[in-house]
């Protein structure tokens, strides 16, 4: 193991030894969006001038399909843990791999491509709680940060090419495009029936008859749910606004920047953001996204670029330290906790659409849509006060089963599994 390679997770930080399975889990960490990224970004655009839906339609249609990739993944975590993190990432990917197959129907009738997007939608929401738990099993303490950033890294990289593939396509040749993903996903599940199973699943019934949310751990969770609201007024309404003070071009700039900072960063400060009190995390990082949307109230190109990147700054340590405390915190499987955080995710990003839609909406209205960006700073620095009151507070864990005893299951409930 003298030749491990060193991992940009802090000093003295290392990935050890990846396996073949691990190395082939990060590429399609890479490929995965890479293939989603060259359509979805695009759907609102396909809906409303391929297919002729109505703006109202299309925008309700994309509601519904945010809710359900964000927040499904708790049903995803759910499901790894009773069938195990191999067999549901493959499921997740048969019905992706579905989805761009009906987008392609969707072509001749409408409705299709509808139950495209959301089947699409399923799949990832099943998937990301397993591919991350997949990841980190079997990973000590130390090393955690170094493979999900790694992780995160890859999906970033695939997110900001994605587009950049893709754009010339989508409306003038969709039906090659959607065959050319469809045709990569079946490849990609293909690859993941041939990983090997991590000895997962060990939970087995006595999972099963686990509520959802049984062990959450309420602050990491509320602390995410804050985080993504308010990162999502960035990520729902920026478009409108930067378009409307600069051009489409200049906006996916703004985008590609903040894509190659999550690639660069976060896995050289994953070291450090581990060894950072949580408190001081939550501090950070809330304060990073209160400064970025300060600063995107002036409007300037240059205000746009730094708004973004502090914005994204900010984003790298709450998502990462979230997700990490809630590792440490909660009893569950791992898959169950990221599927965890990811339902926080969702009925974050859906408030921001409700309620932010509303806010921008009153700005616009009133002929300053910079007072939208400054309503949103001063809710950075108003709203994480309230976590301090769920400090220390987990949800009840599920009654302790004397069957249980001595098995992995009775030692992670008492909170004894290694690297958790």
């Amino acid at each position: 193991m003298a030749d491990r390679p060193r991992a940009a997770g802090g000093p003295g930080a290392t990935l050890p030894g990846l396996s073949g399975p691990l190395r082939f889990l990060l590429l399609c960490s890479f490929l995965i969006p890479l293939g989603s990224f060259m359509v979805l970004p695009f759907m609102s655009v396909f809906l409303y001038e391929r297919l002729g839906m109505g703006l109202g339609t299309v925008g309700a249609v994309l509601a519904v399909a945010s809710l359900v990739q964000f927040s499904g993944g708790i049903f995803g975590g759910a499901l790894a843990d009773r069938i195990g993190l191999r067999r549901t990432m493959v499921w997740a990917l048969v019905v992706r791999t579905a989805g761009f197959g009906c987008f392609l129907l969707g072509l001749r009738w409408p409705p299709l491509a509808v139950a495209a997007l959301v089947l699409t939608c399923c799949g990832a929401a099943l998937y990301l709680p397993a591919n991350k738990a997949y990841l980190v099993h079997g990973v000590d303490d130390e090393q955690r940060p170094a493979f999900l950033s790694a992780g995160n890294a890859a999906l970033n990289a695939g997110m900001a090419m994605g587009p950049l593939i893709a754009g010339p396509f989508v409306l003038s040749s969709p039906g090659p495009l959607f065959l050319a993903v469809g045709a990569l996903f079946a490849l990609i599940t293909a690859g993941h029936a041939r990983l090997p199973a991590p000895g997962d699943g060990r939970r087995g019934a006595s999972a099963a008859g686990q509520g959802l949310l049984t062990g959450v751990s309420v602050l990491p969770f509320a602390a995410n749910a804050l985080a993504f609201y308010l990162y999502f007024h960035f990520q729902h309404y920026l478009a409108v606004y930067a378009v409307e003070r600069a051009s489409s071009r200049f906006y996916s700039v703004v985008l590609l920047v903040c894509f190659l900072l999550v690639i660069v960063v976060q896995p050289l400060a994953s070291g450090v953001i581990r060894g950072m009190p949580y408190a001081l995390a939550l501090a950070l990082g809330f304060a990073g996204l209160a400064a970025g949307l300060a600063v995107l109230a002036i409007g300037t190109r240059p205000a746009l670029l730094a708004g973004g990147a502090l914005i994204t700054l900010g984003d790298i340590v709450l998502f990462l330290k979230n997700d990490l405390e809630a590792l440490r915190r909660s009893p569950r499987s791992d898959a169950v906790v990221f599927g965890q955080q990811r339902l926080a995710a969702g009925l974050g990003a859906c408030a921001a659409g409700v309620l932010g839609g509303q806010l921008y909406g009153l700005a616009q209205r009133a002929g300053d849509t910079s007072r939208f960006w400054l309503l949103a700073a001063a809710q950075c620095l108003l709203l994480p006060p309230l976590l301090l009151t769920l400090r220390g507070r987990t949800a009840a864990p599920a009654p302790a089963d004397d069957d249980m005893e001595g098995t992995p299951a009775a030692d992670d409930a008492h909170g004894r599994v290694p690297g958790r």
